[in-house]
Formats: C-alpha cells, sequence, structure tokens
C-alpha cells in the first residue's frame, strides 16, 4: 500500500509539469538568486583579479614592499646593470605644491612595457622639472601643454619651475594626477629612496636565474616577488573586499530564502486542499497516516528538485551570457567558473527546503478522515482561526520581542557618552525583530482581519467588486496571513534601509556642513590673505555664486571671575580656534546639527560654541563668560552649543565686532566659495576662475570642498542601492508567491468563479475581483511591514551610536507601498485572466 499511494502522487506530480512548477515557483527562483549569487561572486572575483592590480603584466620581477626598508637608488642602478635585467624601473610618489594646487608625483616611464599611463597630448617629461598630467588634473589646475608654474615644498627637497610637457590617461584620474620618469624626479628631488623596483627581464633568460643575480647584490632582507605573486597579492587585497561584501550578500539571501520556505508551505497547504477528497479516497482503501506523509513529502522532494535543477539551470545561462555581452560592449568582465560542487548544493538545499516546507501541510492533509470521500467536491475549506497552542506562542514572542527590545533601549548611549560598543545592543535588537517576525507568523491569522478592516473600507465602497475581493480575503485569513507575512518581511527591510539611509544621510549632511560648508575654501598657510585676492574672487561673480571670507585666531580663551575656563595651553594650544564665519551667508548652515540652543541667536556679545569646548569649560546655553586675548577681554554668552566642533574645525563662533574689540588682525584668514553653476562643467569652472584670482600669490591654496562631499554622497548612495538591491529579494519571491496562491486559488476557487458569473459578474468583474484580491495581499503585507519597519529601522540607527536623527523618507515609503502593491497586483493579472476565460457551465460542473 505505501509503495502504491506514493507512486500515485508522485507519478500524478509527474504529469502535470506545470502545476509542479507553480509550485516550487518560489524554491525556482530562490535556487536562481542562492545559484546566482556564486556566479555573481565569481564573476567579480576574477574581474578584479584579471582587471584590478597595478602592477603592469610585463613586470617579472619587484624588488621591496611597504613592510621592509625601501631600497635605494643605488639598488636600482646596481640591478638595472644585472645580465638578463631588460629593464628596471624605481617607483615612488612624491607630494609637490604646484602653483596653488597639490599633486601626487609619481614615477612612471610612460613607455614601454612596465608604463601604467599613456600618453595622449604633448610629450612626455625626460628632463628635470618636466611633469606630464592628468585630464582632470588639467582642469582642475589650470593648466595646458606649455604651462610653465612653480614647484616647491612636499617631499622635494629643490624648488624649481616646472614645465608641462603632457598629457596622459591614467587608470585612476582623482584630478591631483602628475608623472615624470624616475630618473627625472630622483635628479629634481635628490632622493635617495625608493617604494619599489620593477624588473622586466630580457628575452630568453630565466626570471629564477635573474632573481638569484639580484638577490646577490640587494641587501638580503629586501624581499624580491615575482610579478605574478605582487600581481595576485594585489587582487586579492581587492578580492577580500569583494568576499567581504558577498558575506553580507549571503545574509539577505538568507533572508530570501526563507521567505521562499514560507511561499512554498502556504502554497502546499492550498495544493493539499484542492485534492482533500482524493487524500480520503486513499484513507478509505487503506493508506494511514503515515504513509500519506510520506507519498506528500516525496512529491514535495520532486518538486523541490525540478525547481532547484532549473532554477540552477537558468542561473548557469544568464551567468555566461551576461559577462559574453558586456564584452561585446567594451566592458571588462570576466566569465564564471563552473562550480559544480556548488550547484548540487543548490539543488540539495533545494530538495531540503522543500521537504521541510512540506512536513506541516502534509501532517495536516494527512488528517483528513475517510468520510471526506463522500463529499462533492474536492476542495474543503481552510480554516480560519489558530489553535490555542499557536495563540499562547505567538504572545509569548511578542512578550519575548517587547523585553528584548526594552533591554536595547535601555542600552542606547547618552548624548555625552564617550566610550560605546554597540554589539550587545545589535544582538539585542535581532533577537527583537526575530521574535517580533516569528509572532506575526503566529498570530497573523488573527491579525489580517482588523488590519482588512481598515484597508479594505475603500474598496468596499467601489461596488460589489470591491466587496468580493475584501470578503475573499477574510473568508482565508490564514492563507492570506502566510502569503501577507512574506511581503510584510521584504518591506520591514525595504522600509529599514529606506530609513536608516535616510538619517544617514542627514548624518552626512551635517558632517559635511562642518568639514565642507562650501565648494571652495581659498586659506593661506601663514599670514592673513591678501587683501587683492579677496577682491578678484569678490569679483568672479560670473562663476560663483557666493563668496563669505571669514577671519579666524587661534588664542582666544574663556574666562570667567579672571579665572580660565579650561586649560587649552596645557594641551599644547595657545587657545580655542576663534572665527568670525557668517554662517546665515552658507547654504549648509541648516543642515548644521544643533545640540542646544539655536543659531539664530548668535551676534555681538553672543557666542556658538562647538561641543568639545563646551565640555572643557563647563559651560552651557544661557552661561556667561569672557572672551580673553592678548589682555582684552569681552563679555559674552553662549547661545547655542554643536554636538562637537564648529565649522572648519572651530571651537567658537563669534561676531566680527568682538574679534575687533579682542584686538584681532583684521584681514582675513581664508573664503569660502560655491560655484555658479552645478556639475563638473560649472565646477571646473569656478576652479578656473579662482586660480586666475589667486594668481602668483605665494603660500595660497585651493581645496575643493565639494569633490570630498560628492565622494561621501556617491559611497552612501551606492551602499543604499546595493542595500535595497538585496532586501529586493525578498519582496521577488514574496511576488512569486502572491501569482503561485492566486493561480492555485483559482483551481480550488473553479466553481465560486462559475457561480460569481451565473448569477451575473461578468468576465472583466471577475478580473478585477481576483486582481484586488492579489493586490490586497501587498496592502496587508505592506501594513504589517511598515509598523514594524519603522520603529526598528529607529532602534538600529539609534544602537549604532552615529548621533543621527530618525528621518523618515515620507516619499519613498509612500512609493513602497504603492510599488508592493501595484506588483501583487499585477502578480495576480494572468491568474484572473485564465479563471475569466473559463464559461460559467464548466466552471459550475468542474470538481472542485
Amino acid at each position: 500500500m505505501r509503495a502504491t499511494v506514493l507512486r500515485t502522487q508522485v507519478s500524478g506530480a509527474a504529469r502535470r509539469p506545470g502545476r509542479l512548477i507553480l509550485t516550487g515557483l518560489a524554491v525556482l527562483v530562490a535556487s536562481f538568486v542562492v545559484f546566482g549569487t556564486v556566479l555573481v561572486q565569481q564573476i567579480t572575483e576574477r574581474t578584479t583579479r584579471d582587471n584590478l592590480s597595478g602592477t603592469p603584466a610585463a613586470t617579472d620581477l619587484v624588488i621591496g614592499d611597504l613592510d621592509h626598508e625601501p631600497p635605494t637608488v643605488a639598488a636600482l642602478r646596481q640591478v638595472g646593470a644585472l645580465p638578463g635585467v631588460a629593464e628596471a624601473v624605481g617607483r615612488l610618489t612624491v607630494g609637490v605644491s604646484i602653483g596653488q594646487g597639490y599633486v601626487n608625483l609619481q614615477a612612471d616611464p610612460g613607455t614601454g612595457p612596465l608604463a601604467t599611463v599613456r600618453l595622449i597630448e604633448g610629450s612626455y617629461p625626460d628632463s628635470p622639472g618636466e611633469i606630464a598630467v592628468s585630464p582632470r588634473t588639467v582642469e582642475r589646475l589650470g593648466l595646458s601643454v606649455g604651462t610653465v608654474t612653480s614647484g616647491f615644498g612636499g617631499e622635494l627637497t629643490t624648488p624649481t619651475r616646472l614645465t608641462v610637457t603632457g598629457v596622459v590617461a591614467t587608470p585612476d584620474d582623482g584630478g591631483y594626477n602628475a608623472y615624470a620618469p624616475g630618473d627625472v624626479i630622483l635628479a629634481w628631488g635628490h632622493l635617495r629612496a625608493l617604494e619599489r623596483i620593477d624588473l622586466r627581464v630580457a628575452p630568453g633568460e630565466a626570471a629564477a636565474t635573474v632573481r638569484q643575480r639580484a638577490a646577490a647584490v640587494v641587501p638580503a632582507d629586501l624581499p624580491i616577488r615575482t610579478g605574478d605573486e605582487v600581481r595576485q597579492a594585489e587582487a586579492n587585497a581587492a578580492a577580500e573586499q569583494v568576499s567581504k561584501l558577498f558575506a553580507l550578500v549571503g545574509m539577505f539571501v538568507a533572508v530570501a530564502v526563507a521567505a521562499a520556505a514560507l511561499v512554498v508551505t502556504s502554497t502546499f497547504r492550498i495544493v493539499f486542499a484542492q485534492r482533500m477528497r482524493q487524500l480520503a479516497l486513499l484513507r478509505a482503501v487503506g493508506a494511514s497516516r503515515a504513509t500519506l506523509v510520506g507519498a506528500l513529502t516525496a512529491e514535495g522532494a520532486l518538486t523541490g528538485l525540478v525547481a532547484g535543477v532549473v532554477g540552477v539551470t537558468g542561473a548557469l545561462a544568464v551567468g555566461y551570457a551576461l559577462p559574453a555581452i558586456l564584452r561585446a560592449s567594451g566592458r571588462a568582465v570576466s566569465s564564471p567558473g563552473l562550480p559544480l560542487a556548488a550547484a548540487g548544493a543548490v539543488v540539495v538545499g533545494a530538495v531540503v527546503l522543500t521537504v521541510l516546507a512540506v512536513l506541516a501541510p502534509a501532517f495536516s492533509a494527512a488528517r483528513v478522515s475517510p468520510l471526506e470521500a463522500l463529499r462533492v467536491a474536492s476542495v474543503t475549506a481552510g480554516r480560519r482561526g489558530i489553535g490555542v497552542p499557536r495563540l499562547v506562542a505567538g504572545l509569548l514572542l511578542v512578550v519575548g520581542a517587547a523585553l528584548a527590545g526594552a533591554a536595547t533601549i535601555s542600552r542606547l548611549p547618552t548624548p555625552d557618552q564617550e566610550s560605546y560598543d554597540p554589539m550587545s545592543g545589535l544582538l539585542l535588537l535581532v533577537v527583537s525583530g526575530a521574535l517580533a517576525f516569528f509572532a506575526l507568523v503566529a498570530l497573523g491569522p488573527l491579525l489580517v482581519r482588523p488590519v482588512l478592516a481598515v484597508v479594505g473600507w475603500p474598496l468596499r465602497q467601489f461596488g460589489p467588486h470591491g466587496r468580493l475581493a475584501v470578503g475573499g480575503i477574510g473568508g482565508t485569513p490564514r492563507r492570506a496571513a502566510a502569503i501577507s507575512v512574506v511581503v510584510a518581511l521584504g518591506v520591514t527591510l525595504i522600509s529599514g534601509v529606506l530609513i536608516g539611509g535616510a538619517s544617514m544621510r542627514v548624518l552626512a549632511d551635517r558632517e559635511m556642513a562642518l568639514a565642507a560648508p562650501a565648494d571652495f575654501e581659498v586659506t593661506t598657510n601663514e599670514g592673513p590673505l591678501p587683501a587683492a585676492v579677496v577682491t578678484r574672487v569678490e569679483a568672479a561673480r560670473g562663476e560663483l555664486a557666493r563668496v563669505v571670507p571669514y577671519r579666524r585666531v587661534d588664542d582666544v580663551t574663556l574666562v570667567r571671575g579672571g579665572e580660565l575656563l579650561g586649560d587649552p595651553v596645557s594641551d599644547g594650544e595657545s587657545g580655542y580656534p576663534t572665527s568670525d564665519l557668517d554662517l546665515t551667508a552658507l547654504p549648509s548652515t541648516d543642515d548644521l546639527d544643533v545640540a542646544h540652543g539655536t543659531l539664530a541667536e548668535r551676534g555681538p556679545g553672543r557666542i556658538v560654541l562647538g561641543g568639545w569646548v563646551a565640555r572643557r569649560t563647563g559651560l552651557g546655553v544661557g552661561d556667561t563668560a569672557a572672551l580673553a586675548r592678548a589682555g582684552r577681554t569681552v563679555d559674552v554668552r553662549v547661545v547655542a552649543v554643536l554636538p562637537d566642533n564648529g565649522p572648519l574645525n572651530t571651537g567658537i563662533l563669534t561676531d566680527s565686532a568682538d574679534l575687533d574689540r579682542l584686538g584681532a588682525p583684521a584681514a582675513y584668514k581664508g573664503l569660502l566659495a560655491d560655484a555658479s553653476r552645478s556639475g563638473e562643467d560649472g565646477r571646473t569652472a569656478a576652479v578656473r576662475a579662482l586660480r586666475q584670482a589667486i594668481g602668483d600669490s605665494n603660500g595660497v591654496g585651493l581645496a575643493v570642498l565639494a569633490d570630498e562631499r560628492d565622494r561621501n554622497d556617491s559611497l552612501l548612495g551606492t551602499l543604499l542601492w546595493i542595500a535595497v538591491g538585496l532586501v529586493s529579494l525578498t519582496v521577488l519571491i514574496a511576488v512569486v508567491g502572491v501569482g503561485s496562491t492566486t493561480a492555485l486559488s483559482v483551481v480550488e476557487r473553479a466553481r465560486e468563479s462559475g457561480l460569481l458569473r451565473a448569477v451575473g459578474l461578468s468576465r472583466a468583474g471577475l478580473r478585477t475581483m481576483l486582481t484586488t484580491e492579489s493586490g490586497l495581499y501587498g496592502v496587508i503585507g505592506a501594513t504589517f511591514g511598515l509598523l514594524l519597519g519603522v520603529p526598528y529601522a529607529w532602534l538600529t540607527v539609534q544602537t549604532l551610536g552615529l548621533n543621527a536623527p530618525l528621518a523618515l523618507p515620507v516619499l519613498p515609503l509612500v512609493g513602497l507601498f504603492v510599488a508592493l502593491v501595484v506588483l501583487t497586483a499585477l502578480a495576480g493579472v494572468l491568474p484572473a485572466r485564465r479563471a475569466a476565460r473559463v464559461s460559467p457551465v464548466a466552471a459550475l460542473g468542474t470538481d472542485g
């Protein structure tokens, strides 16, 4: 009997491959995602290894590394003269002040197999005092071929005139790159040490032989490695970062797999409910419950096997096709390998996952009574409630989540706390979140109806279609809860990422308002900023939107009653850095985080303190003291305290009149400016205008603060989109679950659909009703997800101790809600069209 039942169930499933794939669709997608992740990691690591090494492919030997004493120029000459050495190149980088800017001057031959740059204009340097620069350096420093400027300071010992002889293409153009042959730099700077020596072995010579000869003339502790070893080490360093990234990816993939298990469990409940009469007949002819459980589990294993094989095969096809397409478009992308072991593991995992997911529905279905065989229909209605054990377990999970959350809140850092370890709080937060989610799984059928009563109210106002859709969902709360919980998991993760990203964006804007309050800063190394420079900059209004000059002194102290508050002198400082920077003229002022008080009250006799000065002096908002400098004092009151530093690392922000009374020099120390136009072109034009205004003024430098702001924005934006993409895997699984659930429920409710058609519901009306039901899964799930996501996102931000505020990105969250509703509704379109095509007579005549 056991073998007969097993053969009946498995063969029945095999005869319906479409139903088999539909049942295991979530597992198929999960298998595709898991194996696709393996292939993407291989593609990324291989591309990194093949393309991101900084050592030219022609380098056969490398002498020296960062962990040992650097090789000398004498060693370069010695190994360059050895038999079998075709070329020896000394690598070094020196910092050089050039005009009003700064460049990293790197040694590179410029031509030949060991060159890392390629000449695109002019000629490559061949004499001391000549340099080649990158295209972005040309734009940022206002250079061109033939430009003659001054180079001094940095690590070069001899100031000299520099001539730009060429422009070169470089792998990484940061806007501060210059190049010249090593002997040119060495002759100019009188340097004696290199970073390393690259050797190219002559054709016909053995690299091992040349290596032995080199070892005989260089110090014994100087390492000599092959070029392949160095390139592999460089690639491994880059690939290590890739591995760390994919370790994080693996966490999100695991969540998606768990979501797939929930979807499959719900799907099997529907499938088995459709076959209750058949299962009852098997019980009537002698099949035991254990036999039915075994047969249904075997059917689940077959489903998982087919879904796993199809998913892995699809991922493999895409994994090989995508790099080929990208290479055809000119992108250097490597192909993955053929990880058969990983493929087999994914297929086995798919089978195990499906078997585990089918157990609960199988045990539930096996409890069918043989008397069910006498029913007219083969489908039985699903249970609407939950048992007492499940209710108790759900309530215990709620209590556990609340206690873990409370413990997390109790460990949050205080505003003035200096040392804080977030790990214990994060661990408690993860426990709380996991318990809350499992509580939602347990209590979901009870929560669906009250949530549906609220979110379904607008639909009821749109006539019978809306009422039928709400009633269809409310009539099967267990099914609705099972699918909505998966949607809720995805929404919780995405909303958490969006809220966390928005909070981090606010924090980053605050930090940038301190470090980079404008696009550009013009300062001097020593002494005041020449008045002529300020005048010319203020006259360049065509390329600059605003110019804000400021004064700054570093020897101001705070006293009260003749006693010094704090002791900056003991810390090696003559006083607190004090500035009269006009915050009202800067657009970034609104982004500043004020710990106490308000910046608007700043004025004569009213100061703003950086947090570190407030802590050191013990002053707070409303306190009075006196600014002291060179025997002069000015009575002031504290009107605001910033969390740490003031803009541009100032400790005290005061009014210009107070600085006058303290006897501060009238000349400006620096100025801030913004580009009048956005984008790289506007910024480049502003840089040129500022450099022209600076002219030949010695000691005056220009810093492009906007570049740092752009790098931070780009990094934060990239991380946010990566995180959203990863957690979207769970949403993909949820949408697949909605589609498969709707498709299977169409079969289960065929007679119901036929009856609705018979009493006058049109095909379009039936399609609308079923599509609306699918959309309601998204509405309920998105509601659950936002209710969980917002508080847990806030707790996560606070637990990290980043002092970031809770920022609610309303529009993205509304967009997320709408997108989930639309996606889940679209998932039900095809099943709804299928149901509408069946005639009422045929539907009423079906057995189920």
